[in-house]
């Protein structure tokens, strides 16, 4: 892929730090557009929810940049019960309006953007129809939070509709985890972490996969799940599924310790093959 000139919402968090790592290693020139962060080079201070910051900002500001090729936008409450559900929801959705629509009126044709694993029907009180999920099934939000990561990717299919060269991937994450977060892993239990079906993502294989969806940008919308390639577990995923879902129906994966949340299609259309396990 040749340099492009990105800006990355939300770039000082544990995701966004990553992600503005990997693509500057990669030769990508990229400004922060973020609530939060000292002042360097590379940062511009935009409050998400301000369409006028927003519109702004992608325009361009002083020699930060004077123009973008494309938008990863990670900016937002990232969780849900961090805060109110009428501020989360009018946070989250406004942002990512103002991004959407900021790009479009700004020339810029890809966005890649975090949606949620939460979409899949977390925390799963409800049964999934099948393990491993995958993208086939249609959205089960369970909180405002996953509400809104599903009306973004409404959204997302909507201006594409409108706007026939725009592209947008919409992933969804699983649980971002940093290295520093693996020695809490020995305290998880399989009841404990039965709310996601054991997934996590290591923060550098979700850049990972920011940038190749950068790279097979095409017209139109995707949504993608992104996931380690294993558990959170010691335990075989087969016996986890057999004693917390039962009844679900299950299609055994190939590895002993494969992931339940299904990154089969990420692997098939975007060459996502995750580099970072706990195990190691």
């Amino acid at each position: 892929m040749d340099s492009l000139s990105i800006a990355v919402t939300g770039g000082n968090g544990k995701l966004g730090q990553a992600v503005v790592a990997d693509l500057r290693a990669h030769g990508h020139s990229v400004v922060v557009l973020d609530s939060q962060g000292a002042h360097e080079d590379g940062f511009v201070r935009t409050d998400l929810t301000d369409y006028g910051q927003v519109i702004d900002a992608l325009h361009g500001v002083n020699d930060q940049h004077t123009g973008l090729d494309a938008v990863v936008h990670l900016g937002a409450i990232p969780a849900p019960g961090l805060a109110p559900d009428s501020a989360v929801f009018q946070n989250n959705m406004a942002a990512t309006f103002n991004v959407f629509q900021g790009a479009r009126r700004a020339g810029i044709q890809r966005i890649v953007y975090a949606s949620s694993e939460t979409v899949l029907g977390l925390p799963f009180s409800v049964a999934p129809p099948y393990i491993p999920v995958d993208e086939e099934y249609d959205t089960r939000p369970e909180s405002v939070y996953s509400l809104v990561k599903h009306l973004e990717e409404e959204m997302a299919r909507k201006l594409v509709r409108w706007d026939p060269a725009l592209s947008i991937s919409a992933l969804r994450f699983s649980n971002v985890m940093a290295p520093s977060d693996y020695s809490g892993f020995s305290s998880f239990t399989t009841s404990s972490r039965q709310w996601n079906l054991w997934g996590y993502i290591d923060a550098r294989d979700g850049a990972q996969a920011v940038r190749l969806a950068l790279t097979a940008a095409q017209p139109g919308f995707e949504a993608f799940i992104i996931a380690a390639a294993d558990t959170v577990s010691p335990l075989p995923s087969a016996s986890l599924v057999a004693d917390s879902f039962p009844e679900v129906p299950f299609t055994p994966t190939p590895g002993s310790h494969d992931t339940l949340l299904s990154i089969d299609k990420a692997r098939r259309l975007l060459g996502y093959a995750p580099e970072y396990s706990w195990r190691d």
